[in-house]
């Protein structure tokens, strides 16, 4: 009995020392990045750090209004001389928004490496305190894609990110997840995969902050000129013209241009991602150069540059001019047939090439992706939301009415080759005061009462030969539950679709 005694005791110490070192060695391995540049950048006091970002964003050009920002182009020179132009990118945008991550991507100044490094250890420490890392995303990033990793000696003594998380800790009203990347490839090919892999997070959840400076060390004068075309090039929206203006400044011989744009890395990504989307709006806000300052000096100065990414609605989505075209349709089948296969069979989602997408594909509008087998339903789901273009939308539902609709069983490897895709394309929701605005076949229902809602498709009421009152009261009966009479008093909206599937 007591030699049983004895012998418990010893497994319950044991169990305690494996815990103590498994709490000791996960302390280990988180290591927080401290500042390397306070003091130098800027102040390393926290009270003077707090006074000075104050000035700085009372001299700064305010919130212009612009809404749905995705980006920002903010300088990471010292604050005297940059800081007035950061601080206004930091003003155009939704302080008081929950994010669910800041992207910060900064170029490589101190050492060369291929790809990007992601901070994954730990957090960013300044002199305001923590800045949390979503450590859990970038271990996924770097786990997932080879041209990511961490590399602690890039981030070491690298200013491009830090000096812009005073701005963000001074200006954020909620609590936030930053994503810092250091991009040290030139290679065009490169970065555009890294901008490949960012996308699915390009939209209005989360932000990017672009960290770049513009003319290095020409005159004044010659640093207002060359980077105006440096600038107009970005409003193009176009790498190839910014990739095309580079090349051209930089063969002016222009005396002392070391560099127009030393963030040229990041910038060449944020295009990537914006590029094709026709809803893009690029708005530049200020410029100065380190030559504006009382401390910078006229012969050799920098260039800072603040501007946004915004995106705005589609105008001929809203005056019902949207097509597809027969290679759009067969694109977009493409892409849910290969991922329902992937993500079905191997649990992985595809990456997708946009590099052959038109136009069209890029344009945020909502869509549903129905599955039939043997002509019998099998998962149908989708949004109205458009805040992604809808070749990530299609992708999304895909996945959804495959795995996610609650009718039905999760679809097994045996069932995709008998599965058939079906895709609706919506037009943008009009509230309607009267039903006679439904024209049935032409348009969809949307019927929504208090908190509960419900839809039809267009092709619905085709399917099913109902009259309109019909359509109204199967909808807000069996799709909404609020029963057959409850759209006489709810809010009824209508959207048209572009439907299309697959032929065999």
């Amino acid at each position: 009995m007591i030699k049983a005694k004895i012998n418990l005791l010893i497994l319950m110490f044991l169990l305690m020392f494996v815990t103590t070192c498994n709490s000791q060695n996960t302390q280990i391995n988180s290591i927080d990045r401290q500042p390397a540049v306070s003091g130098q950048f800027y102040q390393r006091n926290n009270d003077e750090l707090k006074s000075t970002l104050k000035q700085l964003f009372s001299e700064a050009i305010p919130n212009q209004g612009t809404k749905n920002v995705l980006a920002i182009i903010s300088p990471h020179a010292g604050y005297v001389f940059s800081g007035e132009v950061a601080a206004t990118s930091f003003n155009q945008i939704d302080i008081a928004k929950d994010y669910e991550n800041i992207f910060i991507l900064g170029p490589s100044h101190k050492v060369a490496l291929r790809g990007a490094s992601i901070y994954s250890i730990g957090n960013y420490i300044t002199p305001l305190g923590t800045v949390k890392v979503n450590t859990k995303l970038a271990e996924k990033l770097i786990k997932q894609y080879s041209f990511f990793n961490f590399n602690k000696a890039v981030h070491r003594y690298e200013h491009s990110i830090e000096v812009q998380l005073p701005f963000l800790q001074y200006i954020m009203r909620r609590e936030y997840k930053i994503v810092p990347i250091v991009i040290g490839s030139q290679d065009q090919k490169t970065l555009k995969k890294i901008a490949n892999a960012l996308s699915p997070y390009f939209n209005s959840k989360n932000l990017f902050i672009i960290s770049t400076d513009f003319s290095h060390y020409p005159s004044y004068d010659d640093a207002v000129t060359n980077d105006k075309r440096t600038v107009n090039a970005i409003k193009t929206n176009s790498t190839d013209s910014l990739i095309n203006t580079l090349q051209s400044n930089a063969e002016r011989n222009t005396p002392n241009l070391v560099t127009s744009l030393c963030g040229s890395a990041p910038v060449h990504t944020l295009l990537y991602m914006t590029e094709n989307n026709p809803n893009i709006s690029i708005t530049p806000i200020q410029y100065k150069n380190s030559g504006d300052t009382k401390y910078g000096d006229k012969n050799k100065v920098v260039g800072y540059s603040s501007i946004i990414f915004s995106i705005n609605k589609n105008k001929a989505m809203e005056n019902n001019e949207f097509k597809l075209s027969e290679k759009d349709k067969k694109d977009l089948l493409h892409i849910a047939r290969l991922t329902i296969e992937q993500y079905i069979n191997y649990n992985k989602i595809p990456e997708i090439d946009t590099t052959n997408f038109s136009k069209t594909l890029m344009i945020n509008c909502g869509a549903f992706v129905t599955l039939t087998k043997n002509g019998d339903l099998r998962g149908c789901i989708g949004r109205f939301d458009a805040d992604e273009p809808l070749y990530k939308v299609v992708q999304a539902m895909a996945i959804s009415s495959s795995t996610q609709d609650y009718r039905f069983s999760k679809v097994t490897p045996k069932e995709v080759n008998n599965l058939k895709i079906g895709i609706s394309v919506l037009s943008p929701m009009k509230k309607i005061k009267s039903i006679d605005e439904i024209e049935l076949g032409k348009h969809g229902i949307y019927i929504k009462k208090g908190y509960a809602s419900g839809t039809f498709l267009p092709q619905v009421a085709n399917e099913t030969n109902w009259t309109k009152e019909e359509f109204l009261g199967h909808c807000a009966r069996d799709k909404a539950g609020i029963g057959w009479d409850g759209w006489k008093d709810a809010d009824i909206y209508i959207y048209g679709a572009v439907v299309f599937k697959e032929k065999k």
